[in-house]
This record gives C-alpha cells, sequence and structure tokens, in this order.
C-alpha cells in the first residue's frame, strides 16, 4: 500500500508538471558553466512562474548554475502552483558574503522544489571562523519564511555556510527525500532549523553536517520527523530555548523511527539556565537506534556552549600583583523553561559515554511527566549509567540504564 502510495504521489506530480507552463532558466540567459551569475535569469523565470494565471513549472536541466547573489524569490503569487523541476547543480558564489539568505522563499503559498543540489560552497567561510577572524554572520543556503504549502522533495544540500534548511514563520510545509551533508566539523551548518512554524514534517532524509541534525526553535508546533538518518552531527535538538525573554512555546512534536550514528547527541532538549519564560510539552521520541552516540538522550537547562559568557559566570579583574586571571563560577540561574509531558519508547542502541541517559533539569522549573518505556542503551557492551536532577516521570517495561527519575 505504501509503494502505490509514493507511486500515486510520483504520478501525480508529473503529471502536475506536464500540464503547467514551463519556463525553463536557459530560455532567460542563465548558463550551465558554473561561471557566469545566473541570479537575473532565476529570478526573470520565477517572475514570469509566479505571475502566471494558472500551474507554472521553472525548469533548471543538467549542469552548474551559479547563483551569484543572494535571491528572494518572493510571493505572493497570482497561481498557488508553482513547481521548481531542478536537474542541475545550484553553485554559491565564491568566497563568503554578508548575506543571511543564500536562496530565499518569502511570502509564497503552493510552492514545490523537485530534485537537484545546492552547493553553499561554504569552506570559505568556515576556515574565517575557525581562524577567528571577524566573519559575517554567515548565509543559510534554503530558506523559507512567511510562507505556506511548501514542498522540498528529493534536494540534495552540500556545505552551507550556516544553516542548509530553514523554515520560519511558516505552515504545511514538507522536506522529503532529502540529502543534507557538510563536514563534522563544519561549524553552525544546522541542517533543518524549524522556528515559529506550525506543521512541519520531515521524511527519509539523510543529514551528514557539523551542527544539529535538525533544531528546533521558539514556536515550533505540529512538527513531525519521520525516517531520518543522523550522523556525524550534534543529534534532533528542541532548543535552545530561554535565551531571550518571552519566547514562544515548543509542542506537539513528534520524532520516530530514526537513526544515530557517531552523533554528539541523539534526543535532545537544551535551554539556557536563565530565568526567561517558555515551555517544551507534548514530545513523543519513538523507535530510535543509537550507535555510538555520546549522549542518546538528553536535557540539559544549562545550556552553555563552549562554556563562554554562561549565566552565573563572573569575572573577576587581576588584583595586587599576581599575573593573572581569576574566575569564579557562581551557581547557575534557575532555567525558566518548563518541560512536560515528554515520553521516549524504543530507544535502545549504544552510547559512546557512561552516562546515557541525563536528565538535568531546572531547579525552579523541575522535568515533570517524563515518560520512559523500553529503553535498551549499553556503554562499551556493559550496563550504562543514568542521570536525573530535578526531574519526575514514569516508566514502564524494560528500562536499562536503570532508570532515575
Amino acid at each position: 500500500m505504501a509503494k502505490a502510495t509514493t507511486t500515486m504521489i510520483v504520478c501525480l506530480s508529473l503529471l502536475r508538471v506536464a500540464m503547467a507552463a514551463t519556463y525553463s532558466v536557459t530560455d532567460y540567459g542563465a548558463e550551465a558553466d558554473g561561471q557566469t551569475d545566473s541570479t537575473k535569469a532565476f529570478l526573470a523565470a520565477w517572475s514570469s512562474a509566479c505571475g502566471a494565471a494558472r500551474p507554472a513549472t521553472i525548469y533548471v536541466p543538467a549542469g552548474r548554475f551559479l547563483v551569484g547573489q543572494a535571491t528572494t524569490f518572493q510571493g505572493p503569487c497570482n497561481n498557488s502552483a508553482v513547481t521548481i523541476l531542478v536537474h542541475g547543480i545550484l553553485v554559491a558564489p565564491a568566497g563568503y558574503t554578508s548575506a543571511v539568505n543564500w536562496l530565499l522563499f518569502k511570502y509564497v503559498d503552493g510552492v514545490s522544489i523537485l530534485g537537484g543540489t545546492i552547493d553553499g560552497r561554504g569552506q570559505a567561510f568556515w576556515a574565517c571562523k575557525d581562524a577567528g577572524r571577524s566573519c559575517p554572520q554567515g548565509a543559510t543556503s534554503l530558506s523559507v519564511a512567511e510562507s505556506k504549502n511548501v514542498v522540498i522533495r528529493g534536494l540534495t544540500s552540500l556545505n552551507s555556510e550556516m544553516f542548509h534548511i530553514s523554515i520560519f514563520g511558516s505552515s504545511s510545509v514538507k522536506v522529503q527525500g532529502a540529502k543534507i551533508i557538510a563536514p563534522g566539523d563544519s561549524p553552525n551548518t544546522d541542517g533543518i532549523h524549524i522556528q515559529m512554524s506550525t506543521e512541519v514534517t520531515i521524511l527519509s532524509t539523510r543529514i551528514k553536517t557539523g551542527d544539529d541534525c535538525i533544531s528546533m526553535g521558539q514556536g515550533a508546533s505540529g512538527v513531525w520527523i519521520e525516517k531520518v538518518n543522523c550522523g556525524p552531527g550534534h543529534g534532533i535538538s528542541i532548543g535552545s530555548l530561554g535565551g531571550t525573554a518571552s519566547e514562544a512555546g515548543v509542542q506537539n512534536i513528534t520524532v520516530t523511527s530514526v537513526f544515530f550514528s557517531g552523533t554528539q547527541n541523539g534526543l535532545r532538549i537544551k535551554t539556557w539556565g536563565r530565568g526567561y519564560s517558555g515551555f517544551v510539552r507534548g514530545v513523543t521520541f519513538a523507535h530510535a537506534v543509537m550507535q555510538d552516540v555520546s549522549y542518546p538522550i538528553v536535557v540539559d537547562q544549562n545550556y552553555c556552549p563552549g562554556n563562554v559568557n554562561c549565566p552565573g559566570q563572573v569575572q573577576l579583574i587581576p588584583y595586587f600583583f599576581f599575573l593573572y586571571v581569576i574566575k569564579r563560577i557562581a551557581a547557575p540561574q534557575s532555567s525558566g523553561v518548563k518541560i512536560s509531558g515528554v515520553s521516549y519508547s524504543d530507544i535502545r542502541g549504544s552510547s559512546a559515554t557512561p552516562v546515557a541517559v541525563k536528565f538535568d533539569c531546572s531547579a525552579s522549573n523541575p522535568c515533570s511527566d517524563l515518560s520512559l518505556s523500553d529503553i535498551k542503551l549499553t556503554f562499551e557492551n556493559k550496563e550504562a549509567q543514568a542521570y536525573c536532577k530535578n526531574a519526575e516521570g514514569s516508566t514502564s517495561g524494560t528500562i536499562n540504564p536503570p532508570s532515575c527519575i
């Protein structure tokens, strides 16, 4: 039945493309040589497709097309069925710019991006950051902002400067069959970031990157993640949250049938140890396999990467004639983000560290209604450990390591 359904979806997509008016970027002057800037051609093709009164297709043939400038494909369009059919490779400019987004879809309704490859060419930007120089923020390769009914299917994203795909302020967005690839040491190259968005679905996607495979920021709700293969990377994360005041909560999240290999984390919720309010609730983590994952299950409410400018950290100046700086770490503030109603079921595999399950929750807002069922995690073929602080909940079935909630 599933195979028949998939075949039907493909056939309907092809029928939609066949019936639509088609605008090839080469008809507008795009060159498939990887060197000629084709930005104007892509925008001209978009203008024609977006302005069409009936379904329209933008066709990108085989070859390498340089999109050498930050480009916004903006709606609203005259039709709600614009397909971008890509057989070629879209190439970012060499070096890096101050752009925040490379390819941005904004205010669109009913756009499908099918196939193709986008190459963010982030190597020069990563080298700048690694060298500690003054660098721009870095560009997200593909952004969907303030849009709805968007499908991204069969896309390959390579070497983004920052995030590969960002979904912001949008609804009814589906990413399916994507491949996202960057080196494991590439900084801040999150695979897919979701924020202030509802009804987002991510299916059958392979992510190898240097940061979170998928990250969910404030205002993410109604997210369904299924059949995602993650590694290398930092896992699938909710957060970080609580970094600024008045953040929207995260709720109704499902992560199921996922595989992690050699990642820093598996299933993670992270919040800053600040008093800013917020919440995480209604989260289901199910059917996950871990292979040498450093922290398979982790809730960290004292998140502070690099231990720099952490809440509660005080820097004292030198005094008398001693030529050193004394640093005193004060007790961290208590996170104001309330975590509740999070379930973990059928989580199995191997941890790369002794502590396979870690719930480090807020003193003033303890984690509540945590549920663990059928957890089977080992460390070096031996029993792993669990750590709990300010965590409340229940267990059922086999629980290894033994529960501490």
